[in-house]
């Protein structure tokens, strides 16, 4: 017979096995945004996608209840993005998504429950494509910066989440396709200024996207005095 060759655990300098060290849970969080439409005169207004959280009468913790960004506990053997696409799926109904990894919020005190990290992600879909997938009866979109009491650093995410998207939105035409593929600079400025959360200046807006757009050969109808030009994104 041959020689058996047996593996040894691995050890670092120090002698210790990777068991030695504390390993803290893992969790992923999900900032999932949209553009939604303004009641009556109200404006159009960015969005986040909250769940519902059931009561939990062991905890004392004021978070303990309410709403909260969609997430989940990291599986043995899953990778962070089909965590993701699971919670997504489970607490919302919302599936086929790719989120993009935002950031790790590793404060060791950020949830009382124990030492946990969470793997903040970020994804933006459009206000019809996300009412035609998601719960009603366990979902609700929040505007933000939301009022609500959210858990643990769950406020952060979302404002990270904000804040990359409008870098994202600052010189280019709705890059997260917040807007169908054809659309006029009224309706693009609309989208622009519901990210920005602030009204933006028309011409000075113009000029900022006329660069990146495709003017249409179609003009839109149904609208009071001159048709105005449809664009589309410059691929």
């Amino acid at each position: 017979m041959g020689n058996v060759t047996t593996s040894k655990p691995f050890r670092d300098g120090t002698g210790r096995a990777l068991s030695d060290y504390p390993r803290p849970s893992v969790a992923v969080d999900t900032a999932l945004m949209t553009m939604a439409p303004g009641d009556a005169d109200e404006t159009p207004y960015l969005g986040v996608l909250l769940v519902r959280r059931p009561a939990e009468p062991s905890r004392q913790s004021s978070g303990a209840q309410g709403w909260a960004l969609p997430g989940t506990f990291l599986h043995e053997g899953e990778t962070l993005a089909d965590a993701v696409r699971r919670s997504l799926g489970e607490k919302t109904g919302v599936i086929g998504r790719d989120p993009h990894q935002l950031h790790v919020f590793d404060d060791p005190a950020r949830d009382d429950r124990g030492w946990v990290l969470s793997a903040a992600h970020l994804d933006v879909l459009a206000f019809d494509e996300l009412e035609a997938l998601r719960r009603p009866s366990d979902t609700r979109i929040a505007r933000v910066p939301t009022k609500l009491r959210l858990p643990y650093d769950h406020a952060s995410i979302i404002e990270l989440a904000v804040d990359r998207l409008r870098q994202e939105y600052r010189a280019t035409p709705d890059p997260r396709h917040l807007l169908p593929d054809a659309f006029t600079i009224a309706d693009l400025r609309i989208v622009h200024e519901a990210v920005a959360g602030t009204a933006l200046q028309k011409d000075t807006f113009r000029r900022l996207m006329m660069d990146e757009l495709v003017e249409l050969p179609e003009a839109s109808t149904g609208r009071v005095g001159r048709p105005a030009r449809f664009f589309s994104r410059r691929r």
